[in-house]
């Protein structure tokens, strides 16, 4: 699926911070790619590495149901086990270079991204995307650096892969995106917290396309 990829409406599965079972999740999920999500995260923290593997199989038969492909965080071991579509390293994970050693060329490999040193070096190291953050506050429990929309476009800027802007992102504030040259969004709460994944995947796409990828600084 690395051909297709398509960063629009990136959906990260932060379970616990929205107080989801992974059943509820698999069926938020499945809204959320029938309405139009482009790329799912897998993200699971508190797990065994079996656990993991079990989840992003189930995962997986969600996502390619709608051809979305679905990428794991942090762990390389979970993505080769489970044979998912690719994974998501951060500042301090497996570094992007060694993830292209074991997975090849033919998986995906996002990285985080905060500054423009750390983007360049993903890019050299075999990056096929980038993530950009926290944008916004975010609405989940995390620990974050904030990112200010000029650092975020300086960052899309400086390489030539794609980068998607996260965390607090939803309807009412992406316009503030536009110009940034982002190629897409990365969301949590605005589709798992939504009463309709499936409705609010579609408005959400629909406006990045038509506030930000029509605004495109790049």
């Amino acid at each position: 699926m690395k051909n297709k990829l398509d960063l629009t409406l990136y959906l990260v599965t932060d379970r616990p911070s929205v107080n989801l079972t992974f059943e509820r999740l698999l069926e938020k999920v499945d809204e959320a790619c029938k309405g139009g999500t482009t790329l799912v995260q897998l993200r699971e923290k508190e797990c065994s590495a079996r656990e993991y593997i079990e989840m992003a199989k189930k995962m997986l038969k969600v996502t390619h149901k709608y051809n979305v492909p679905l990428v794991v965080d942090d762990r390389v071991d979970v993505v080769m086990a489970a044979e998912a579509d690719g994974v998501h390293v951060g500042v301090d994970d497996m570094s992007v270079a060694d993830a292209r050693r074991i997975l090849g060329s033919g998986k995906i490999i996002g990285a985080t991204a905060k500054t423009i040193e750390r983007a360049r070096q993903a890019e050299r190291e075999g990056a096929d995307y980038l993530g950009t953050g926290a944008i916004f506050p975010p609405t989940v429990k995390v620990k974050t650096q904030m990112t200010s929309i000029e650092k975020l476009t300086e960052i899309v800027k400086s390489v030539s892969i794609p980068t998607v802007a996260i965390s607090g992102i939803n309807r009412d504030n992406l316009f503030e995106l536009a110009g940034s040259g982002i190629a897409g969004v990365a969301v949590i709460a605005a589709i798992l917290g939504a009463d309709n994944s499936e409705v609010e995947s579609k408005l959400l796409r629909c406006d990045v396309v038509e506030k930000i990828l029509d605004h495109s600084g790049k």
